[in-house]
Formats: C-alpha cells, structure tokens, sequence
C-alpha cells in the first residue's frame, strides 16, 4: 500500500515553492497525495509562517486543525513557526515531527518508512545563524503539468525559490531569524530549474526569495539579480518569467529597463512601500524615504504603461501617529498604486520594535487598515478599468463551470480574467482583448488566436 500525505502551506511564495518540492521528493520516494476531504492520511506536513503575530497564531491553529482532520497521520510541523518557536510547536499534542529550515529539504529521510508516532517529538531545528549554504532541493523531479486537456489540482505557474534569507534586519521582523543570511542558488541552476518547468509543460515561472534583490551577493564570484535576468534574456528557458516581491532601493533603472524591453518578462513589480512616513520609515530600519518610492514608482509606469504595481504597506508600527499613517495614505492615493497588502503591525519578541514604548492601539490599527484595504480595492478597479480594451498575453490556470466563461487565467500584467473559450486548457499561453471589469473579482476577455 502506498503511502499518503497531505501538505498544508501557510505564508509567502517561497514556503510555496518549498511545500511544492517537498512534494517531489515525497513522490520520488513512492508517496502519493490524499485527498484534503478524506479525512485519511499517513503524513500531514504543516508549513508555517511566523512573519506577523497572526500569522504564528494562524500557525498554531493549522496544527491543531490538521491534527484534528488527519487523527491517524504523522504531524510534522515546519517552516518558520517551527524555526523560531520550536519548543512550542513541540508542545502541541499530537505533533511528532517538526523541522527547521536547513532541514527542510530532507523531510524523506527524517521520516524514512516509518508508519508509527515516534515516542516523543522528533526535533530537527539547528539554528541558522550561522548557515550559509543554499538549501537546494532537487531539480531533477520538477512538476509535470500533465495532460493539458485535464482540469488537475496544481500551481499554472510555478515558484523558483532561488534566494534564502535576510541581511536587512528591520526592526518588527523575525525573518532573518527564522530564515538565516541571504543565501543564493547558482546561477546555473536557475537555468537547469526554468528550463526544466519549461520541459515539464510550463509557461511561465516566478523567481522568488525573502530578499530577491539581494540574490547573488554571496556567490563567488558575485552576481546580481540584473545580471540573471540578462542570463535569462539571452537564451530564454521558459516562456514567461515573473518577479516576486522586490525592495524599492534594489528595484535598479537596468532591471526596469530590462522588463520594459522584453515580453519574456511580465510587466508586474511588487515593491514593498511599509510606511509612508520618513521618520517611521527610519524607525523601522527601511533604507530608502518617502521620495525614493514615490520617484521610483512614477518611473516604472512610466516606462512601462500598463505593468502592475502592487506594494506592502505595514499599519500601527511604534510612533505611526494621525499624521504619520495620513503621510502614508496620501502617498498612496497619488500614485499609480494597483493593489495594496495591508498588514497590521503586531510584535514578534526578539525584535527591537517589540520593545518601543509607543505601541499604537489595536482598535486605531484596525481602523486604519480598513481604510487602506478600501483604497487598495478603488485602485485595483482603476487600474482594470485603464486596461478595457487592450490586448493581454493571458496564461490559463483552470476550467470553470461558468458556461459563458470557463476559463480563468492571469494576465502578464496580474489581471486575473475570466474567459470564453471551450477549446482551450490549462496551461495554454493565449492572447486575448480584456472585456469587462467585474466588481473586485476579475475581468472577462475574449481569445484572439
């Protein structure tokens, strides 16, 4: 009888992208994936995040459900929660496994062909300090998208995780903890990665990292994330490539100008804005001003019309007074801004900012993060709206049962869109004319070819 399991994936895409290769590996090694509402599994992996206060809290609740759901299944428990807050996850009844980061990779041999809950709970967390190689999962059993005429569970787009931790140490996060130093995956395995999810049937890839603009620092020689994408354009591996989150001081005018060049890669940045207010800016550790984002912002759209510009944005930090947070939000109203993650600030112990004295009231927080979600939800629909009419490159992620649009897909530039065009399957790279704005779920198009 095959062994089964279930991955259960909290946080940022390169928990995903992890979650995604431990899959593999377990796959490689004769499991298979259960069913989510079977109720019945051998092994049930939680991987965790810890980036905010609710996300541990989250952490410890998908534990406790997955115990709950999967009552014959091995837990194991990983990620960052498990990382920063071992003791705690061992402390949960029922868990029997939990991994830290520079272990990650090796889930299959920790558990090997055990069957039966060890003893007490197994506990692989070294700290990662002092770890400075690149945790690099094998390429070698990269997903297979499958019979594109077959509407199958699965990511259309995969992750490339080819950066690990952080130098930048800002004073509320507990990452460059719970994930090391900035580590980079070599160049050359980039390649060998994109070009293999190209072989496996895949359009696009997204190249993601905790600190990506960091990627290839500690290299020997040095590279640079510019660097890569000029690799990439030269003998492009994959049909599609898009970046993940990008801080504004090394979102470079060579990697923009790189983008605006090349349909190989989307017109879509992600650049993370936290405050809107230099002295908080200050406070939090972040290198750059109020200035800075705001040219940087205005001189992507407009070198590049229609890409996307979403930010991160980080409410109730220390010290954020009335005026501070209204610093933040009309900077935001007065950029070409196309949709905002709202996080509120909660303090993780270990970091300078749990120790300020100034801690802003939950109930203010709150406040001020509906009306930031309320902006971010105005400027996504502005932002559709502008693109009535144009011409999309559109990669199709599923069939639905809509009978007037089956198919979803997402745009270069991060539309998700709703489309008519029974012939076409998952996968498929089409273009297609942008229709109509549907409220803040999606647009509709039509398939041009």
């Amino acid at each position: 009888m095959k062994m089964t399991y279930i991955i259960t994936t909290l946080g940022c895409r390169v928990n995903q992208s992890e979650s995604e290769s431990i899959a593999r590996q377990l796959q490689r090694e004769g499991w298979r994936p259960a069913a989510l509402d079977s109720g019945s599994a051998h092994l049930h992996i939680i991987n965790t995040c810890t980036v905010t206060g609710k996300a541990a809290m989250q952490a410890r609740g998908a534990i406790r459900s997955a115990i709950r759901s999967t009552p014959d299944a091995l837990i194991l428990v990983t990620g960052c929660f498990a990382q920063t807050e071992t003791e705690a996850a061992a402390a949960i009844h029922g868990v029997h496994y939990v991994v830290g980061q520079s272990w990650k990779h090796r889930i299959p041999e920790i558990i090997g062909q055990n069957s039966r809950p060890p003893s007490k709970p197994v506990i692989r967390c070294p700290s990662m300090k002092k770890e400075r190689e690149f945790s690099l999962f094998p390429l070698e059993d990269l997903p297979d998208s499958g019979d594109p005429a077959r509407s199958e569970p699965g990511r259309s787009r995969p992750t490339l995780k080819i950066q690990d931790g952080c130098d930048a140490f800002c004073t509320y996060c507990i990452v460059p903890y719970a994930r090391g130093r900035s580590r980079s995956m070599p160049m050359a395995e980039v390649m060998n990665g994109l070009r293999g999810l190209k072989a496996a049937g895949y359009h696009e890839g997204v190249l993601s990292g905790i600190h990506l603009g960091c990627y290839g620092r500690d290299l020997d020689p040095a590279r640079s994330l510019f660097s890569l994408l000029c690799r990439i354009r030269e003998r492009p591996p994959i049909d599609r490539i898009r970046l993940s989150s990008i801080e504004p001081h090394e979102l470079t005018h060579e990697i923009i100008e790189t983008v605006a060049a090349s349909p190989l890669f989307c017109r879509h940045f992600h650049i993370p804005l936290q405050s809107g207010n230099d002295e908080i800016l200050r406070r939090m550790g972040r290198p750059y001003t109020r200035k800075y984002f705001n040219d940087l912002v205005i001189s992507v759209r407009e070198r590049i019309e229609d890409a996307a510009i979403g930010t991160d944005v980080l409410v109730g930090f220390p010290g954020e007074s009335d005026a501070a947070f209204d610093h933040t939000l009309q900077l935001l109203k007065s950029l070409p801004i196309t949709y905002l993650h709202v996080f509120p600030f909660s303090p993780r112990k270990g970091t300078p900012a749990s120790r300020f004295s100034d801690q802003i009231p939950p109930g203010t927080i709150k406040k001020r993060c509906k009306e930031l979600r309320e902006l971010g939800r105005r400027k996504k629909l502005e932002f559709w709206r502008e693109q009535q009419g144009r011409i999309a490159e559109v990669i199709i992620e599923e069939r639905k049962d809509f009978a007037s649009h089956p198919l979803k897909g997402i745009s270069s530039n991060y539309i998700p869109v709703l489309i008519d065009g029974k012939n076409y399957f998952k996968n498929f790279l089409a273009k297609v004319r942008l229709d109509e704005v549907k409220e803040n779920d999606f647009m509709t198009g039509i398939i041009l070819e």
